[in-house]
């Protein structure tokens, strides 16, 4: 019951003895009503009648009530205190649990969505797991594993920076893409470090690897004019529109410009033919002659206007998102999509992201590597990230990437470990005391190492790396370290993260609010995923259709 308001001073009430006006203060709304008994009975006290009409005026005077009795009477056993379970209604049940559904839902949207203000007002806006996102749709690329090369590694420690910071081609995965109309498969390298897709074409070929399909043969109708506004962002040549990629381990890709149909599977299935301005590459340099007799060309992911994602993002045919999710065995595969709707939308651990000054490659800043409970950097010295699936292996600035090499030495323990310099698998290798047969056999005995990210509302955010994913055998039976020295690439204040070490990880690349994500997964099974925390589904739902 509302509360009246208590008026500042006293009004009258009339008695009903003798006539005479008695002032009684207002009771602060409630009441103790005490009955007593009939006082004709033996021993029974009695109380004056005065006493007895000031209590029932001031009953009266409570309840607001001008007439009978009995309805003060019932008004001021209403107002009784009552215990808790008793005086707990359904509406105050319905309070507390909307109360809680918005306390979780603050702490999705700040622990994980990360998407500001923009993510909570969508969450609202959700209608249901298949929302209309205005047109937006996604599209699924499966990836698979590439066949194991041997010698480029001993080359890769010999590489240098260039100037335009594009990091590596030579992934461990690739993606069927099909382009041109009638459309032909080509095998890609999946490449989140460089911002420009091409294949090897044939106009004629100056420098072209054998690779894994015919080159690329375009029409004359399909070169991209100089004049063409896509061009001039990305060209450098004013009479020509052309690219010159330049990679860190010394690779090289030129060509032209090109649009043609390229050939999309969409999250139900369907086959889309969408035109992407594309590399025609008629001359590729360095390692990349070797590494294209297993694929054709590149699949650049980045930032810039002509990366993949952000044509088709520029266009309104997705949301400007995109992700991997490589499996735990390096021998399944996993899968590639380009738009939200393949991203879990709880339990996502996000941190921002920015482009480099000169290279406009996406990195995070990274407070702390650890190995097990050893820290491998100087504490409070930020160090930038980039998550790179183009690198098959890892760059660590060259103090971390040193105390690494301590730590996992395990120098006079037992089994023991030591650096073989004449395995020139990796720069680091090790002969165990046993014999080693796979990384099953050794990997208990190693530490996880982590990556620690800004805390957020006292939650940590940590990036965590098995030594399965770190660690490999070589020909010789030896443990060997995927990690690199970063001098050896001109990186020294920059850890660059290879696909190796991205694995069992569902990872997205969210242009639109520049900021990574990641969940653990089995990368088994892409499928469609809801946009609500299950717990919140059914209240929104109900409250916004």
């Amino acid at each position: 019951m509302a509360a009246r308001p208590t008026p500042s001073s006293a009004r009258p009430v009339q008695g009903d003895g003798d006539g005479d006006q008695q002032q009684h203060p207002r009771r602060p709304f409630s009441a103790v009503l005490i009955t007593v008994p009939d006082g004709d009975g033996p021993g029974s006290p009695s109380l004056p009648a005065s006493s007895s009409d000031a209590m029932a005026a001031a009953l009266l005077d409570h309840a607001g009530a001008a007439g009978s009795d009995d309805g003060a009477l019932m008004e001021a056993e209403d107002e009784r205190p009552r215990p808790w379970g008793q005086s707990f209604s359904l509406w105050h049940a319905t309070v507390v649990v909307f109360a809680l559904a918005a306390l979780a839902a603050a702490g999705y949207v700040s622990l994980y969505a990360g998407r500001g203000a923009g993510a909570a007002w969508r969450l609202l806006e959700a209608r249901e797991e298949g929302e209309d996102h205005g047109g937006r749709r996604s599209f699924l690329l499966l990836l698979y594993p590439k066949p194991r090369r041997g010698g480029a590694a001993g080359n890769l420690t010999a590489a240098t920076s260039t100037s335009t910071g594009n990091v590596f081609p030579t992934g461990l995965y690739y993606t069927t893409v099909p382009i041109g109309n009638p459309s032909r498969d080509y095998f890609l390298d999946v490449d989140t470090g460089s911002d420009i897709t091409w294949v090897q074409c044939d106009t004629p070929c100056r420098s072209c690897a054998k690779g894994a399909h015919p080159s690329y043969r375009p029409a004359q109708s399909n070169i991209v004019p100089a004049s063409d506004p896509l061009c001039d962002r990305v060209q450098r040549n004013p009479n020509e529109c052309n690219y010159d990629i330049n990679y860190a381990d010394r690779s090289s890709s030129m060509g032209a410009y090109v649009r043609d149909n390229m050939q999309l599977i969409s999250e139900d299935g369907e086959r889309e033919n969408i035109e992407i301005v594309f590399g025609c590459g008629y001359d590729q340099r360095g390692i990349l002659l070797d590494t294209l007799e297993n694929t054709d060309g590149m699949l650049g992911l980045g930032s810039r206007a002509i990366s993949l994602p952000t044509q088709l993002a520029s266009r309104g045919i997705i949301s400007n998102v995109f992700g991997h999710c490589m499996t735990t065995d390096p021998s399944g595969g996993g899968y590639l999509f380009l738009g939200d709707d393949y991203i879990p939308r709880w339990g996502m651990t996000w941190v921002p992201v920015r482009n480099g000054p000169a290279d406009n490659t996406r990195r995070s800043q990274l407070q702390q590597v650890n190995h097990g409970d050893q820290k491998l950097n100087v504490q409070g010295k930020l160090t930038q990230v980039i998550f790179d699936s183009g690198s098959t292996y890892t760059y660590f600035p060259h103090e971390a990437y040193t105390n690494l090499v301590a730590a996992v030495s395990l120098k006079g323990a037992s089994p023991r470990f030591v650096q073989d310099d004449s395995d020139n698998t990796l720069p680091f290798c090790m002969k165990a005391d046993f014999s080693v047969r796979s990384v099953d056999d050794v990997k208990h005995i190693f530490k996880p190492l982590s990556l620690q990210f800004e805390k957020r509302c006292f939650f940590s955010r940590t990036f965590n790396i098995r030594p399965e994913d770190y660690l490999t055998i070589s020909d010789k039976g030896n443990v060997c370290l995927r990690v690199f020295d970063g001098t050896a690439i001109g990186y020294d204040s920059v850890i660059i993260i290879g696909d190796a070490f991205l694995r069992g990880k569902l990872i997205a690349y969210d242009n639109a609010e520049n900021q990574i994500e990641w969940i653990d997964s089995d990368c088994t099974d892409p499928s469609k995923q809801s946009r609500i925390p299950f717990f919140l589904r059914r209240v929104l739902r109900n409250k916004l259709l």
